[in-house]
């Protein structure tokens, strides 16, 4: 086996991910992919996103999106056999995704799991994040897939909250995950988040792990953060705690080079405008931010 790959919330941004697995040099029969879920509405290209789950037999744990259309699913299910089922409401963005879905689609979406462990990297993947001091066998699964934040009390918080959950995370494991968008990956000791809001506008960004590599300590975690820039903002939304806004703010492409896991090899995900030397080069993220 050779590298492991985490990426952060596609959000049906398929130009961006193909870019993004042709930075990091992605190789299906080597290296593995494993996504931290949502990967669906608000962007362009949801079927296409799964499409290249498929294809590249990633791994995806479930975030709060997958799970919103699939308790929908069920209820419409139940319905049709004439059992009482309320289906939860769907903004026309969800709608039109839940219309769109395939069946090869759903049962993809149906198996995810909440959580997912790289024992090789002592790294649990999981897409909104854990409360620290709890379990991870008593961990409330709902929770798992919404926490962005902790309360006065230590309380877990979906909305509001002023301390990020990740901050106050010991491990092992180190925790990736998603769900919180910002400019800037959230980097603690114990825990990184990596959703720097591509759908907003902002950037894909990966977590490249070697073989049996672990994530390296704050001072080096941008080492193996890879992003690629949007091609332009989808979607209108908020950030996650501790982000930099991106709302009103304009995006601009710092010009650095790829990072030491960028580029070693040429995968079949080609991607045009990101070929030569007259295109942005996909950044690094920066460890200072928070996402």
């Amino acid at each position: 086996m050779g590298r492991t790959v985490v990426v952060g919330d596609v959000h049906g941004c398929s130009a961006e991910l193909r870019a993004l697995l042709d930075r990091v040099a992605f190789v299906p029969d080597d290296d593995r992919l494993v996504f931290v879920g949502d990967l669906l509405a608000r962007g362009p290209d949801t079927r296409g996103v799964l499409d290249l789950v498929r294809q590249t037999h990633a791994v995806v744990v479930r975030g709060n999106h997958e799970d919103r259309l699939l308790e929908w699913r069920r209820a419409m299910t139940a319905r049709a056999l004439g059992e009482a089922a309320l289906p939860p409401p769907l903004g026309r963005l969800h709608a039109e995704v839940a219309h769109a879905l395939r069946e090869e689609d759903w049962a993809l979406l149906d198996e995810t799991p909440v959580t997912h462990l790289l024992e090789a990297h002592r790294t649990l993947v999981v897409h909104a994040g854990l409360v620290p001091g709890v379990s991870l066998e008593a961990q409330d699964p709902w929770m798992m897939m919404r926490i962005r934040s902790l309360g006065d009390r230590g309380e877990a918080r979906d909305t509001g909250g002023a301390t990020p959950w990740g901050a106050r995370w010991v491990g092992p494991p180190h925790v990736v995950f998603g769900h919180a968008a910002a400019l800037e990956s959230q980097v603690h000791p114990w825990a990184t988040g990596i959703d720097t809001g591509c759908v907003y506008g902002g950037y894909l960004t990966a977590m490249v792990l070697q073989e049996g590599e672990e994530p390296p300590p704050v001072a080096h975690r941008r080492d193996v953060l890879v992003s690629v820039p949007a091609r332009r903002r989808y979607f209108g939304g908020g950030v996650g705690v501790g982000g930099r806004a991106m709302i009103g703010e304009q995006v601009r492409m710092p010009m650095h080079g790829p990072g030491p896991h960028a580029a070693r090899r040429r995968s079949r995900y080609g991607h045009e405008e990101l070929v030569g030397a007259s295109q942005p080069q996909a950044r690094r993220t920066a460890g200072r931010g928070r996402g």
